[in-house]
């Protein structure tokens, strides 16, 4: 069995691959996991040693089979609790992941499978990130910013890539939420702001950070 620390680890370094698309380098690990790369060093050997990854000093460190599965089952735990949280507890999209960060290391397997039943099978957290299949299957549809959409152009908010606290406080503030409805209205070249209309109501100005960070799909249904 792996210790917390060992499947954070695991969780780290597919994350870090899945945005970078290669080998995952000590420094980077250490700097998103905010320790020592020494300290990582010697964890990197550990799961060398248990088959979960593939390691070699100055070459960076690459999943195996193995730890990239345990690494979708860490996943798929994490975005289960995350959607229990908001749809049965009442727990708000930005307090979710500090707790399921928690419950994610729980080992039980039927607890799992029957809190997917109980969710209905979700397929996306209250992020819009994909939850891993029970066969540990990643829905890997591509994904829109409304960042790259332009004036006249209308969409759904369908998720965030960034999901802290403060970031989803704001849209909290602004009133986007997953399903929002935004017609651009203007995209100021100076600083790449974007002039919106929300839910074909409120028009409402956000910055070129905001817009980098709102995953939408384009929505044909012009009102």
């Amino acid at each position: 069995m792996l210790s917390f620390i060992e499947e954070n680890y695991i969780k780290s370094i597919y994350k870090i691959a899945e945005a970078s698309g290669g080998p995952v380098s000590t420094n980077s690990l250490a700097e998103k996991m905010g320790i020592k790369a020494a300290t990582v060093t010697d964890m990197l050997r550990k799961l060398s040693d248990k088959s979960f990854i593939h390691y070699q000093k100055y070459q960076g460190v690459t999943l195996s089979e193995k730890g990239n599965n345990r690494a979708l089952q860490i996943i798929r735990k994490h975005r289960l609790w995350e959607m229990f949280l908001v749809q049965k507890l009442n727990f708000g999209w930005d307090e979710v992941h500090e707790v399921a960060e928690q419950l994610e290391h729980i080992q039980s397997e039927k607890l799992i499978h029957e809190l997917d039943r109980f969710l209905d099978y979700p397929t996306i957290d209250p992020h819009g990130e994909p939850i891993p299949t029970a066969s540990l299957e990643m829905n890997r549809e591509p994904v829109w910013y409304l960042f790259n959409f332009r004036k006249a152009d209308i969409l759904t908010v369908v998720g965030v890539s960034d999901d802290s606290a403060l970031f989803l406080n704001m849209l909290d503030s602004l009133a986007i939420s997953l399903g929002s409805l935004i017609e651009i209205l203007e995209c100021n070249e100076y600083d790449n702001s974007f002039l919106i209309k929300l839910n074909n109501k409120a028009t409402v100005l956000i910055s070129q950070k905001v817009a980098q960070n709102l995953i939408v799909q384009p929505n044909n249904d012009r009102k």
